[in-house]
């Protein structure tokens, strides 16, 4: 009796349903995280500015403010000086940053990320006090001019200074990982190191200079501190537009519109711009 109660114990001591379970761990719930704070602070928000673009004071659906914008002409000119402002920068930030990424590409790697390192330390540093940094600088240097006809200049200068390193940036990474042996075969075909540059590193180079114009040209439309610190406030962009609409205009139906309507520019310009392709086309593998 004894004997089969041992059994009977040992049988159950073994049995598998007495085992802990195993508590299985997935990937995906690392993503957890990153999902709660993208519906809490971009969904979220988007939605809020989506609902007061689209109503008005009262509540109800309405395009009033998109056709109050539009029929504007002081919005209207905002906007064009907005893109006035966007395409100069991106050009001359295209125009100073390809041949200083060309030249740091060049370089022996060493000596070519402590320069690099050079331009990109002033990012390090808050935005604010970079601009109000520069204007000192170039008011030392007696080239800050505070009347109305320098404003716009001032403003261009602001923000190719602080936009510059977001151009060299992409330029750089592009041009360092060019395959070498292509710009030897084009030696050896007799091609000129004019010729060489013009029909293989810059084809080779476009998606660098295609993503250093988007990372300049977007955020020039809406950098509002750097138009007030080197415009004198005399400059109005968008951004500064969408800010007095909800700051001191409190008018968050009308600024809510105008931030759709620079969100619709952005996802064009983005669009046009290949931003929205494969990674394969957007490295230049099919030039």
């Amino acid at each position: 009796m004894t004997s089969s109660c041992k059994t009977v114990k040992r049988e159950e001591f073994k049995n598998d349903d007495f085992r802990p379970a195993k508590i299985s761990f997935s990937r995906k719930y690392l993503s957890v995280p990153y999902g709660l704070f993208l519906i809490l602070f971009v969904v979220l928000p988007f939605l809020l500015i989506l609902y007061y673009a689209f109503t008005s004071k009262t509540g109800n659906f309405s395009f009033e403010n998109f056709v109050d914008f539009f029929s504007n002409p002081t919005s209207v000119s905002t906007l064009f000086i907005s893109f006035i402002i966007a395409i100069i920068t991106t050009g001359l930030c295209i125009l100073i940053g390809y041949p200083v990424a060309y030249i740091l590409s060049k370089m022996k790697a060493k000596k070519g990320f402590i320069l690099l390192l050079l331009f990109i330390m002033p990012m390090w540093i808050n935005f604010v006090l970079r601009a109000m940094a520069m204007k000192e600088v170039m008011t030392l240097l007696g080239i800050f001019a505070k009347s109305d006809a320098y404003n716009f200049i001032n403003t261009v200068i602001g923000m190719v200074y602080d936009f510059l390193p977001f151009m060299i940036l992409p330029l750089y990474s592009i041009l360092i990982k060019q395959d070498k042996s292509l710009i030897e075969a084009s030696y050896d075909l007799g091609a000129t190191k004019a010729q060489t540059f013009r029909k293989v590193v810059l084809p080779l180079s476009l998606p660098g200079i295609v993503s250093g114009s988007t990372m300049v040209f977007l955020p020039s439309m809406s950098a509002y501190v750097i138009s007030d610190t080197f415009g004198n406030g005399k400059i109005t962009i968008i951004g500064k537009l969408i800010e007095e609409q909800f700051g001191t205009g409190a008018n968050w139906n009308a600024g809510s519109a105008i931030a759709i309507i620079l969100l619709i520019i952005m996802f064009a310009c983005t669009f046009l711009c290949g931003g929205f392709n494969e990674e394969s086309n957007a490295r230049g593998t099919n030039i």
